[in-house]
């Protein structure tokens, strides 16, 4: 994978401006906001773990997005967009909701979006939105029936699988021959072809580019030429917490399976790269078929003369770690795994002619707000997130300049402990809480962004930057307080298993 660009070297104090999570807000009538074609439809396409640098328009020299591409070049790229935990399920949460995983409930990948907690789907349903999610969920492993806040409704359980995938089509169950990807991609183009007085909000959720990655027949050797070292930072880990080194061989190590593309495991020979070069070709081959995806959904908004009508927004759940320290997967809080692309085409808020990069630090939780307010729709209450509507326009002064990560150790993913950090455009502290109430049993980390974007070089324990980092624990509690974490409950850390996952839920 690709190193990460060299970040905004902005610094400031300020912390970033949140809204204390509290009550549930009640859903609007509809008849609070009127249906009205000035209203934009919204497409939101989702994908899982896709690095913010898997997108030629982000500088992959080798992976090609052409239709992403062109989305970028008609609209914003948000180049420094991060998710607030690094997991499918609490991510997709906070995507819905506007919300940390704390204050949302959703901590792992087997929890239900909770069904009395407001999103930004049942706003705009209330509003007079027709509303439709097709593709994964990811919220309750073993439930693929309709949630709230939708119309039409189509899922699978569990993860689903690259070929015949059995769906739950609004209420009927069929198994869907074919590619993921393209099934998802027919029956998505299928609805937005519908006639239709209201306006539409449309979520599309692709399995790719998850593990484990088979790409289409068509992309499955586009890369085979292209040489795929492991990253330099595998071996660079002698100023690195223990557990990172103990990750090493796990199902979340470089030498470990890398999910089932290396048979004989723990492999630490030096040609057994051959195994990792093969899933990131494989991993870039799934996305190929993503960036399809999206020509062909542009293409049906253009020809039903919807397109310039519609807030595409394109985006990841999380991030991926590719080899950098050594790991695969996410959840921890380095950059790999916590950054994400967000792409949107818009013309009312940014004219085909004229786009922008922002750089500015915009998060999970501010999709929903963003949506509800280019919408004129109500907004969530009492939510973390806020709208980036006038940061586009380079008019938010206010916008923030630090933020804080939370993810809770896993029993069933026994890899990573729990993490807590403050991240500012220029500096990050990474902690790790035991979660029993004592002192920190992991070393920490601290890095200077601006000058190591890679983070190789851990500062911690280095005097000559003890005041920075005395700032930085300031600004993590009064983050924290500020969305009402200052109870801050968390699993107890039983360290790192070398164990592999149970099947069915890998």
């Amino acid at each position: 994978m690709l190193s990460p660009m060299k970040l905004d070297s902005t610094a400031s104090a300020l912390c970033g401006i949140l809204f204390l999570a509290g009550s549930a807000a009640p859903l609007v009538s509809a008849a609070v906001v009127s249906a009205s074609s000035s209203r934009p439809n919204v497409l939101l396409i989702l994908t899982d773990d896709m690095r913010w640098d898997a997108m030629s328009c982000a500088g992959n020299p080798h992976l090609q997005t052409p239709h992403i591409d062109r989305l970028a070049a008609e609209g914003v790229r948000f180049a420094n967009a991060f998710c607030t935990t690094s997991l499918c399920s609490p991510s997709r949460a906070s995507i819905l909701s506007g919300l940390y995983a704390h204050a949302h409930g959703v901590l792992n990948n087997f929890t239900e979006y909770p069904a009395d907690l407001p999103s930004f789907p049942r706003i705009l349903q209330s509003a007079g939105y027709e509303t439709a999610y097709i593709g994964k969920w990811h919220m309750g492993e073993n439930n693929d029936e309709r949630r709230p806040g939708f119309d039409y409704f189509v899922t699978h359980k569990g993860q689903g699988k690259y070929y015949d995938t059995e769906f739950n089509i609004d209420g009927a169950r069929q198994a869907l021959p074919g590619y993921y990807t393209r099934a998802v991609t027919d029956l998505a183009v299928r609805w937005l072809e519908r006639p239709r007085s209201k306006p539409f909000l449309l979520m599309l959720g692709h399995k790719a580019p998850h593990s484990f990655y088979i790409p289409e027949p068509r992309y499955s050797n586009s890369f085979d030429r292209i040489e795929i070292p492991y990253p330099d930072t595998a071996f660079r880990l002698e100023d690195k917490p223990l557990w990172v080194a103990l990750r090493l061989d796990t199902w979340h190590g470089i030498y470990g399976p890398l999910f089932e593309w290396r048979k004989a495991f723990p492999d630490r020979r030096p040609e057994a790269v051959k195994d990792f070069a093969a899933m990131t070709r494989a991993y870039w081959g799934t996305i190929r078929s993503v960036d399809d995806s999206v020509g062909r959904l542009r293409r049906a908004l253009e020809i039903s003369g919807q397109l310039d009508r519609t807030l595409i927004l394109f985006m990841g759940d999380n991030g991926l770690l590719n080899g950098e320290h050594g790991m695969v997967d996410k959840r921890t809080m380095h950059e790999p795994s916590i950054r994400i692309p967000i792409v949107l085409r818009y013309p009312p808020l940014i004219p085909p002619s004229q786009p922008r990069v922002i750089r500015s630090q915009v998060l999970t939780v501010d999709v929903a707000p963003s949506i509800l307010d280019l919408c004129g729709a109500p907004p969530l209450e009492k939510i973390h997130g806020r709208s980036w509507r006038h940061l586009v326009h380079g008019n938010d002064p206010g916008w923030r300049t630090s933020w804080f990560y939370e993810y809770n150790y896993e029993k069933q993913f026994p890899y990573t402990p729990n993490v807590r950090g403050v991240r500012t455009d220029r500096w990050k502290y990474v902690r790790y809480p035991h979660g029993d109430g004592g002192p920190d049993r992991h070393l920490a980390e601290l890095y200077d962004l601006q000058n190591d974007p890679e983070e190789r070089r851990n500062l911690i324990r280095d005097p000559r930057y003890a005041g920075q980092l005395e700032s930085l624990k300031l600004e993590l509690a009064r983050c924290q307080r500020t969305a009402g974490l200052e109870q801050d409950s968390m699993p107890l850390d039983e360290g790192i298993q070398s164990a592999l996952p149970e099947q069915s839920i890998r």
